[in-house]
Protein backbone atom coordinates (compact mmCIF):
# COMPACT_ATOMS: atom_id res chain seq x y z
CA UNK A 1 0.00 0.00 0.00
CA UNK A 2 1.47 3.34 -1.08
CA UNK A 3 0.90 6.82 0.30
CA UNK A 4 1.65 10.49 -0.34
CA UNK A 5 2.18 12.69 2.71
CA UNK A 6 1.41 16.40 2.46
CA UNK A 7 2.67 18.96 5.01
CA UNK A 8 5.06 16.23 6.08
CA UNK A 9 7.06 18.11 8.71
CA UNK A 10 9.65 15.76 10.22
CA UNK A 11 7.72 12.66 9.15
CA UNK A 12 5.59 11.75 12.15
CA UNK A 13 2.76 10.57 9.93
CA UNK A 14 5.13 8.70 7.61
CA UNK A 15 6.72 6.93 10.56
CA UNK A 16 3.34 5.73 11.80
CA UNK A 17 2.43 4.63 8.28
CA UNK A 18 5.69 2.71 8.07
CA UNK A 19 4.91 0.93 11.34
CA UNK A 20 1.59 -0.13 9.81
CA UNK A 21 3.22 -1.42 6.62
CA UNK A 22 2.31 1.53 4.39
CA UNK A 23 5.01 2.92 2.09
CA UNK A 24 5.29 6.69 1.65
CA UNK A 25 6.38 7.39 -1.93
CA UNK A 26 6.34 11.22 -1.91
CA UNK A 27 6.53 14.04 0.61
CA UNK A 28 5.46 17.65 0.33
CA UNK A 29 7.22 19.91 2.83
CA UNK A 30 8.61 23.42 2.44
CA UNK A 31 10.73 23.92 5.59
CA UNK A 32 14.46 23.25 4.90
CA UNK A 33 15.11 21.79 8.37
CA UNK A 34 12.22 19.35 8.02
CA UNK A 35 13.39 18.42 4.52
CA UNK A 36 16.79 17.51 5.97
CA UNK A 37 15.15 15.24 8.53
CA UNK A 38 13.02 13.58 5.86
CA UNK A 39 16.06 13.08 3.62
CA UNK A 40 17.95 11.48 6.48
CA UNK A 41 15.28 8.90 7.24
CA UNK A 42 13.75 8.42 3.77
CA UNK A 43 16.61 9.25 1.38
CA UNK A 44 14.99 7.68 -1.67
CA UNK A 45 11.60 9.41 -1.32
CA UNK A 46 11.18 12.61 -3.40
CA UNK A 47 10.30 15.81 -1.57
CA UNK A 48 8.20 18.55 -3.15
CA UNK A 49 8.41 21.97 -1.56
CA UNK A 50 5.17 23.67 -2.62
CA UNK A 51 1.75 22.14 -2.06
CA UNK A 52 0.19 24.84 -4.25
CA UNK A 53 2.01 23.59 -7.35
CA UNK A 54 1.87 19.87 -6.55
CA UNK A 55 -0.24 17.88 -9.00
CA UNK A 56 -0.30 14.67 -11.03
CA UNK A 57 2.17 16.00 -13.56
CA UNK A 58 4.79 17.17 -11.06
CA UNK A 59 4.53 13.86 -9.19
CA UNK A 60 4.86 11.77 -12.34
CA UNK A 61 7.85 13.83 -13.48
CA UNK A 62 9.66 12.63 -10.32
CA UNK A 63 8.74 9.01 -10.94
CA UNK A 64 5.68 8.66 -8.69
CA UNK A 65 3.17 6.08 -9.97
CA UNK A 66 -0.13 7.89 -9.46
CA UNK A 67 -2.19 4.79 -10.13
CA UNK A 68 -0.60 3.02 -7.17
CA UNK A 69 -1.51 5.70 -4.62
CA UNK A 70 -4.09 4.34 -2.18
CA UNK A 71 -3.72 6.94 0.57
CA UNK A 72 -3.15 10.68 0.90
CA UNK A 73 -2.42 11.97 4.39
CA UNK A 74 -1.39 15.28 5.85
CA UNK A 75 -1.41 17.51 8.89
CA UNK A 76 -2.46 20.69 7.12
CA UNK A 77 -1.43 23.94 8.87
CA UNK A 78 -3.11 24.38 12.24
CA UNK A 79 -2.39 28.08 12.86
CA UNK A 80 -5.70 29.29 11.33
CA UNK A 81 -7.67 27.14 13.79
CA UNK A 82 -5.46 27.00 16.89
CA UNK A 83 -6.75 28.50 20.12
CA UNK A 84 -3.23 29.93 20.52
CA UNK A 85 -3.59 31.96 17.30
CA UNK A 86 -5.94 34.55 15.85
CA UNK A 87 -8.47 31.88 14.79
CA UNK A 88 -9.12 33.40 11.36
CA UNK A 89 -10.01 30.03 9.90
CA UNK A 90 -10.31 29.99 6.13
CA UNK A 91 -9.57 33.74 6.03
CA UNK A 92 -6.00 33.01 7.14
CA UNK A 93 -3.40 32.86 4.36
CA UNK A 94 -2.06 29.68 5.95
CA UNK A 95 -5.36 27.82 5.58
CA UNK A 96 -4.35 25.13 3.11
CA UNK A 97 -7.09 22.52 3.40
CA UNK A 98 -8.24 23.71 -0.03
CA UNK A 99 -4.91 22.69 -1.58
CA UNK A 100 -5.02 19.29 0.09
CA UNK A 101 -8.56 18.82 -1.17
CA UNK A 102 -7.52 19.81 -4.70
CA UNK A 103 -4.83 17.13 -4.71
CA UNK A 104 -7.23 14.53 -3.31
CA UNK A 105 -9.75 15.37 -6.02
CA UNK A 106 -7.11 15.05 -8.73
CA UNK A 107 -5.51 11.81 -7.56
CA UNK A 108 -8.59 10.11 -6.03
CA UNK A 109 -6.92 7.74 -3.53
CA UNK A 110 -9.01 5.13 -1.77
CA UNK A 111 -8.24 6.61 1.65
CA UNK A 112 -7.68 10.11 3.05
CA UNK A 113 -6.36 10.94 6.52
CA UNK A 114 -6.12 14.54 7.70
CA UNK A 115 -4.84 15.90 11.01
CA UNK A 116 -5.26 19.22 12.79
CA UNK A 117 -5.79 20.81 16.19
CA UNK A 118 -9.00 19.92 18.01
CA UNK A 119 -10.43 23.41 17.46
CA UNK A 120 -10.69 22.59 13.74
CA UNK A 121 -13.95 20.91 14.77
CA UNK A 122 -15.38 24.37 15.44
CA UNK A 123 -13.94 26.18 12.43
CA UNK A 124 -13.56 23.91 9.41
CA UNK A 125 -14.58 20.30 9.98
CA UNK A 126 -18.08 20.48 8.53
CA UNK A 127 -16.81 22.11 5.34
CA UNK A 128 -13.99 19.59 5.00
CA UNK A 129 -16.38 16.65 5.35
CA UNK A 130 -18.75 18.24 2.83
CA UNK A 131 -15.87 18.77 0.41
CA UNK A 132 -14.92 15.11 0.65
CA UNK A 133 -18.52 13.96 0.33
CA UNK A 134 -18.92 16.05 -2.82
CA UNK A 135 -16.31 13.91 -4.61
CA UNK A 136 -17.39 10.53 -3.32
CA UNK A 137 -15.83 10.04 0.11
CA UNK A 138 -17.44 9.09 3.39
CA UNK A 139 -15.64 10.56 6.35
CA UNK A 140 -15.45 10.29 10.12
CA UNK A 141 -13.61 12.47 12.62
CA UNK A 142 -11.80 11.39 15.77
CA UNK A 143 -10.39 13.56 18.54
CA UNK A 144 -7.49 11.73 20.16
CA UNK A 145 -5.18 13.25 22.78
CA UNK A 146 -1.57 12.16 22.96
CA UNK A 147 -2.17 11.03 26.53
CA UNK A 148 -4.49 8.34 25.14
CA UNK A 149 -1.42 6.62 23.71
CA UNK A 150 0.63 7.04 26.87
CA UNK A 151 2.36 10.35 26.15
CA UNK A 152 2.87 12.61 29.15
CA UNK A 153 1.19 15.59 27.54
CA UNK A 154 -2.40 16.02 26.40
CA UNK A 155 -2.07 17.43 22.84
CA UNK A 156 -5.64 17.02 21.58
CA UNK A 157 -5.75 16.43 17.84
CA UNK A 158 -8.54 15.79 15.38
CA UNK A 159 -8.13 13.14 12.70
CA UNK A 160 -10.34 12.96 9.62
CA UNK A 161 -10.56 9.50 8.07
CA UNK A 162 -12.33 9.23 4.72
CA UNK A 163 -12.89 6.31 2.36
CA UNK A 164 -13.93 6.47 -1.27
CA UNK A 165 -17.24 4.81 -2.01
CA UNK A 166 -17.38 5.67 -5.70
CA UNK A 167 -14.83 5.08 -8.46
CA UNK A 168 -12.33 2.80 -6.78
CA UNK A 169 -14.92 0.80 -4.87
CA UNK A 170 -17.08 -0.14 -7.85
CA UNK A 171 -15.10 -3.35 -8.20
CA UNK A 172 -16.23 -4.36 -4.72
CA UNK A 173 -19.93 -3.53 -4.92
CA UNK A 174 -20.96 -7.12 -5.49
CA UNK A 175 -19.50 -8.24 -2.17
CA UNK A 176 -21.64 -7.75 0.92
CA UNK A 177 -18.72 -8.76 3.09
CA UNK A 178 -16.52 -6.03 1.61
CA UNK A 179 -19.25 -3.44 2.01
CA UNK A 180 -19.62 -4.28 5.68
CA UNK A 181 -15.89 -3.84 6.20
CA UNK A 182 -15.74 -0.59 4.24
CA UNK A 183 -18.63 1.16 5.93
CA UNK A 184 -17.94 0.08 9.50
CA UNK A 185 -15.22 2.72 9.78
CA UNK A 186 -16.38 4.34 12.98
CA UNK A 187 -16.99 1.09 14.85
CA UNK A 188 -13.79 -0.61 13.76
CA UNK A 189 -11.38 2.30 14.20
CA UNK A 190 -12.88 2.89 17.61
CA UNK A 191 -12.13 -0.73 18.50
CA UNK A 192 -8.54 -0.55 17.22
CA UNK A 193 -7.88 2.67 19.10
CA UNK A 194 -9.25 1.27 22.32
CA UNK A 195 -7.16 -1.84 21.91
CA UNK A 196 -4.07 0.40 21.74
CA UNK A 197 -4.84 1.64 25.26
CA UNK A 198 -7.60 -0.17 27.07
CA UNK A 199 -8.14 2.56 29.67
CA UNK A 200 -8.24 5.50 27.25
CA UNK A 201 -11.39 7.30 26.27
CA UNK A 202 -11.67 8.79 22.80
CA UNK A 203 -14.26 10.80 20.99
CA UNK A 204 -15.50 9.85 17.54
CA UNK A 205 -18.00 11.89 15.57
CA UNK A 206 -19.06 12.46 12.01
CA UNK A 207 -19.79 16.17 12.24
CA UNK A 208 -18.55 19.19 14.11
CA UNK A 209 -21.95 19.74 15.73
CA UNK A 210 -21.84 16.36 17.42
CA UNK A 211 -18.31 17.05 18.67
CA UNK A 212 -19.38 20.38 20.12
CA UNK A 213 -22.44 18.90 21.84
CA UNK A 214 -20.42 16.25 23.64
CA UNK A 215 -17.28 18.23 24.36
CA UNK A 216 -18.18 19.23 27.92
CA UNK A 217 -18.80 15.63 28.93
CA UNK A 218 -15.56 14.59 27.24
CA UNK A 219 -13.52 17.31 28.95
CA UNK A 220 -14.83 16.34 32.36
CA UNK A 221 -13.87 12.71 31.93
CA UNK A 222 -10.80 11.32 33.66
CA UNK A 223 -7.99 10.34 31.30
CA UNK A 224 -6.21 7.45 32.95
CA UNK A 225 -3.31 5.54 31.51
CA UNK A 226 -0.88 3.07 33.07
CA UNK A 227 -2.02 3.99 36.55
CA UNK A 228 -1.51 7.74 36.09
CA UNK A 229 -4.01 10.22 37.46
CA UNK A 230 -6.36 12.37 35.45
CA UNK A 231 -4.89 14.92 33.06
CA UNK A 232 -7.88 17.19 33.50
CA UNK A 233 -5.75 19.83 35.25
CA UNK A 234 -3.62 20.33 32.15
CA UNK A 235 -4.00 23.70 30.47
CA UNK A 236 -4.76 24.13 26.77
CA UNK A 237 -1.35 25.72 26.25
CA UNK A 238 1.74 24.33 27.95
CA UNK A 239 5.36 25.52 28.19
CA UNK A 240 7.71 23.64 25.88
CA UNK A 241 8.76 20.24 27.21
CA UNK A 242 10.83 19.19 24.20
CA UNK A 243 14.27 19.47 25.83
CA UNK A 244 15.95 17.88 28.80
CA UNK A 245 19.30 19.70 28.89
CA UNK A 246 19.45 22.93 30.88
CA UNK A 247 21.42 25.93 29.74
CA UNK A 248 20.94 25.56 25.97
CA UNK A 249 19.52 28.65 24.34
CA UNK A 250 16.24 28.23 22.46
CA UNK A 251 17.86 30.31 19.72
CA UNK A 252 20.27 27.45 19.04
CA UNK A 253 17.47 24.92 18.91
CA UNK A 254 14.63 26.89 17.32
CA UNK A 255 14.30 24.79 14.16
CA UNK A 256 13.96 21.55 16.10
CA UNK A 257 11.52 23.02 18.59
CA UNK A 258 9.39 24.46 15.80
CA UNK A 259 9.40 21.12 13.99
CA UNK A 260 8.40 19.26 17.14
CA UNK A 261 5.61 21.73 17.80
CA UNK A 262 4.19 21.17 14.32
CA UNK A 263 4.76 17.42 14.26
CA UNK A 264 2.18 14.66 14.51
CA UNK A 265 2.79 12.21 17.35
CA UNK A 266 3.19 8.90 15.46
CA UNK A 267 1.52 6.86 18.20
CA UNK A 268 -1.63 8.97 17.92
CA UNK A 269 -2.22 8.20 14.27
CA UNK A 270 -0.72 4.70 14.10
CA UNK A 271 -3.92 2.83 15.13
CA UNK A 272 -5.77 4.53 12.27
CA UNK A 273 -3.16 3.43 9.74
CA UNK A 274 -3.17 -0.06 11.26
CA UNK A 275 -6.90 -0.28 10.65
CA UNK A 276 -6.60 1.07 7.10
CA UNK A 277 -3.88 -1.43 6.25
CA UNK A 278 -5.95 -4.30 7.68
CA UNK A 279 -8.93 -3.34 5.53
CA UNK A 280 -6.71 -2.87 2.46
CA UNK A 281 -5.15 -6.30 2.91
CA UNK A 282 -8.53 -8.00 3.37
CA UNK A 283 -9.94 -6.35 0.26
CA UNK A 284 -6.95 -7.23 -1.92
CA UNK A 285 -7.18 -10.86 -0.84
CA UNK A 286 -10.80 -11.24 -1.98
Amino acid sequence: MKSIELFAGIGGIALAAEWAGIETVAFCEREPFCQEVLNKHWPSVPIFDDVCTLNKQTLEERGVDIGAIELISGGFPCQPYSIAGLKKGEDDDRALWGEMFRIIEEIRPTWVVGENVANFANMGLDNALLDLESIGYRGQSFIIPAVAVNANHRRDRIFIVAHSYSKRLQKHNSSTKSAEKRFGIRRDIKKVLRNSNSESKLQTNKSASSIRSSRETWKSSSWEYRGASSGEHWENNQPTVCRVDDGISKRLDKDRLKALGNAVVPQQIYPIFKFIKQIHDMETQE
